[in-house]
């Protein structure tokens, strides 16, 4: 059977935030019966855009992470719902019963994506339902993706055999893989925030001037392995990404014909910006 997924490309949201005003806009004021009660005005971004900031300037990198209910295969909220509250669709959608549900704030804590949000003037748990009343309706895709107006976030109903096919194909992860809850988002370039760069400008002095240095090779080794090799581009930059937070020792080597070789030791907690290395 068929079922719903939802694609979500970290490298293309801009943190237009239309995704969240969609998901308001349909929710706040509004209750669709079976599906969602009355989404509150203010507190609730059921589609919340997460934000990181890597490195140090002059080179610097801005994610943005758009979360939402995973609609989990093996959901923890399901699991600690009472009376049935918290039920899986056959195409896949995770519904919080909006009557069911009322007074369950253990919903709320279960979920490990804090995707679930509390309405406490309802005293009701409340998540984004992949819009389940319009697709029922006929629309192709839930309001999220078709207001994205960069393609960061698609919604698609595929067999589970092909939708993995696509995950293995396009390289799409989990955003928390260690929950083991089986999640219906996948998320393509999660690098862009859950990893780390180490990146630098390589510079000398040419006939008395400063100068960056153009086509410098730049070596990164992590112990005796080698990690990555570059090149220095038309502004002097180089930069290595996917690197492990909190993985300790690097050395760089930069080499450029004409002038010595030089050797630099970094230390990666966090994305890192090395201020200007001179040859």
């Amino acid at each position: 059977m068929q079922k719903w997924n939802l694609i979500v490309d970290v490298a293309e949201c801009t943190n237009c935030n239309l995704c969240t005003l969609s998901t308001q806009d349909e929710y706040v004021g509004n209750e669709w019966p079976g599906v969602a009660a009355e989404m509150p005005r203010h507190g609730h971004r059921w589609i919340d855009i997460k934000r990181k900031e890597r490195g140090q300037p002059p080179l610097i990198d801005i994610a943005f992470l758009p979360v939402m209910c995973q609609h989990c295969d093996d959901a923890p909220c399901m699991k600690v719902a009472k009376d049935g509250a918290v039920k899986k669709r056959p195409d896949g959608i995770v519904i919080i019963d909006p009557v069911k549900a009322k007074g369950q704030r253990q919903i709320v804590d279960a979920c490990p994506f804090d995707a679930v949000y509390w309405n406490e003037e309802k005293q009701l748990p409340q998540a984004w339902p992949f819009d389940a009343h319009l697709l029922d309706a006929g629309w192709k895709e839930p309001r999220a993706a078709t207001a994205c107006p960069t393609g960061a976030i698609k919604a698609l109903k595929v067999e589970d055999a092909e939708m993995a096919s696509i995950r293995a194909r396009e390289g799409l992860e989990e955003l928390k893989p260690e929950a083991a809850v089986r999640p219906r988002v996948w998320y393509r370039n999660l690098d862009r925030f859950t990893k780390c760069f180490i990146a630098g400008t390589v510079a000398a002095t040419v006939k008395g001037k400063d100068e960056v240095v153009i086509g410098a090779r730049v070596t990164l080794r992590h112990g005796a392995t080698v990690v990555g090799e570059t090149t220095t581009d038309a502004f002097g930059d180089f930069r290595f990404e996917r690197l492990d937070p909190g993985s300790g020792g690097y050395t760089l080597a930069i080499a450029k014909e004409g002038h010595p070789e030089k050797t630099v030791e970094v230390t990666l907690g966090d994305s890192i910006t090395i201020p200007a290395i001179r040859l």
